[in-house]
């Protein structure tokens, strides 16, 4: 590792300065070797209270949520430092996340550093104040101006999988609408979040208290975040389950709440469809970065006379991709971030068996990869829409293969489920494909393969996906409150 990662893993940023946490340290671990890293700042309650206080006071006490323009030149500032230490930031975000590396020229680094112009050229351009015109109501005349404002202090909790794209994806915005926050990291990527820490302080004029980054291993830390009333905002990424505690948590101070949830999304194929592409195509994306992505389409529904040719093509496709070291550039499919999730994947591999699934190729670990948390890329097929593995969150490179009795059945099928993230629909009339995409109730759809994934696209999902968008101009109105401010004409 390089001189980067010491001087940020041990240290917590809190009110502008590096400090230790006062719980001591904890290992942060190579998913690829299963070899110690090194270790992070460990915080303790009194850490956190001393991060929301200094938010509190640079929202409160400072200038920052009033001017635009300096919080977009601060966020270009961070953009720009972040480049300068791609190559550092680069290594920790394939030791730590277990991240291929071809990933890091795009979503897993590259992408959502460039993602920050978005947020800071928001903070220039949107309209905060909007002329309502005169009205009179009760003989009295008055002109009306809606005011968009920040919320206030942000509490952002975030996810291993992505590390960097999540937790730009919310510093970017919620900074750019003039909020000041307090980032809560996943404690298995600490160090990704860690490291904006001297960056932000030696790199950017950020004043202290702006941005506070609070990496410990103890989840108390974080219910205590949602749960402190100094806080006006949480936006969580992460499981459902988690997400139901943060709004249990937030719910007594009537915190507003931002939730990017877990997926099982279904990928319907058409039976003018070319079936093969497509069901290769699914089960490659499925592979990528050893299926840790909440979007990915995990389910493919395919016409029931053309299920034996998909299954075989996914199978084909799922087989010829070997798990990985990450480091090598041709990698795709990397180990899983930790034994648990390694263990997590194989038990729903046994609950298939058991169901009556049938293991097309994978279901183990592979023989070339004797260390490391890896899984080989998975193919079921004969299970049914309602069985374990069709209805829950794996987050693991495992595909289930789901024969469909046309395209309403397919539609059907594809809206059985708890979750309503993503999807994707493959057909060449577009009349039908239409058809199909209104009928499926997700907050993101792609068509023959085509990527929504942007900065200025709003992403999030329908039923217990979550609630609210993440980036687009949806994703930076989150972060705003509407005041309305009536003077007499």
């Amino acid at each position: 590792m390089n001189g980067l990662v010491p001087a940020a893993g041990t240290l917590l940023l809190i009110g502008g300065k590096l400090v230790p946490g006062a719980a001591g340290v904890f290992p942060t671990v190579n998913p690829a070797t299963e070899e110690v890293l090194g270790y992070a700042a460990n915080a303790a309650a009194d850490d956190l209270d001393a991060a929301v206080a200094a938010a509190r006071a640079a929202f409160d006490e400072t200038e920052w949520s009033r001017d635009h323009a300096f919080r977009a030149h601060c966020l270009r500032q961070l953009r720009d430092v972040l480049r300068a230490n791609l190559a550092e930031l680069r290594e920790i975000t394939v030791a730590e996340a277990g991240a291929p590396v071809m990933l890091t020229s795009g979503p897993h680094l590259e992408g959502p550093i460039a993602d920050l112009d978005f947020a800071a050229d928001l903070a220039e351009s949107y309209s905060w104040r909007t002329d309502l015109g005169e009205r009179t109501q009760m003989g009295i005349p008055s002109r009306r101006e809606i005011r968009r404002e920040a919320v206030g202090v942000v509490g952002a909790i975030t996810p291993w999988n992505f590390p960097h794209q999540i937790n730009l994806a919310k510093l970017g915005p919620a900074l750019a609408a003039g909020n000041t926050v307090v980032l809560k990291p996943a404690p298995d990527t600490p160090w990704c979040a860690a490291v904006l820490g001297p960056l932000i302080v030696e790199g950017t004029d950020i004043p202290a208290g702006v941005v506070n980054i609070v990496t410990s291993n103890d989840h108390s830390v974080g219910a205590r975040l949602v749960e402190d009333p100094r806080v006006d905002m949480i936006t969580f990424t992460g499981s459902t389950r988690t997400g139901r505690s943060v709004m249990v948590g937030g719910a007594a101070n009537l915190k507003r709440t931002f939730l990017e949830l877990g997926g099982k999304s279904a990928a319907v194929v058409l039976d003018d469809a070319d079936i093969g592409a497509a069901a290769s195509y699914t089960a490659f994306s499925v592979a990528v970065h050893a299926g840790q992505g909440c979007a990915l389409t995990t389910r493919l529904l395919v016409p029931r006379a053309a299920y034996a040719d998909a299954v075989a093509a996914a199978g084909k496709a799922m087989a010829g991709l070997r798990p990985g070291d990450p480091t090598k550039p041709g990698t795709i499919c990397g180990p899983l971030i930790s034994a648990a999730q390694r263990d997590r994947v194989e038990g729903y591999l046994t609950i298939a068996r058991s169901e009556g699934g049938r293991i097309v190729t994978g279901g183990g670990r592979p023989e070339e990869q004797p260390r490391g948390y890896f899984v080989e890329p998975t193919v079921i097929a004969d299970v049914a829409n309602t069985d374990t593995v069709a209805r829950e969150e794996i987050f693991g490179p495992v595909l289930v293969v789901i024969p469909h009795d046309g395209d309403a059945d397919a539609v059907r099928l594809a809206n059985e489920s708890p979750y309503g993230l993503s999807g994707s629909v493959w057909g060449a009339d577009p009349e039908r494909v239409d058809r199909v995409v209104n009928g499926v109730r997700t907050g993101t759809l792609s068509v023959n393969g085509g990527l929504w994934y942007h900065a200025d696209a709003p992403f999030g999902g329908y039923k217990q996906s979550g609630l609210g968008r993440e980036m687009g101009v949806a994703g930076f109105e989150e972060y705003l409150e509407t005041k309305l401010v009536a003077t007499p004409a």
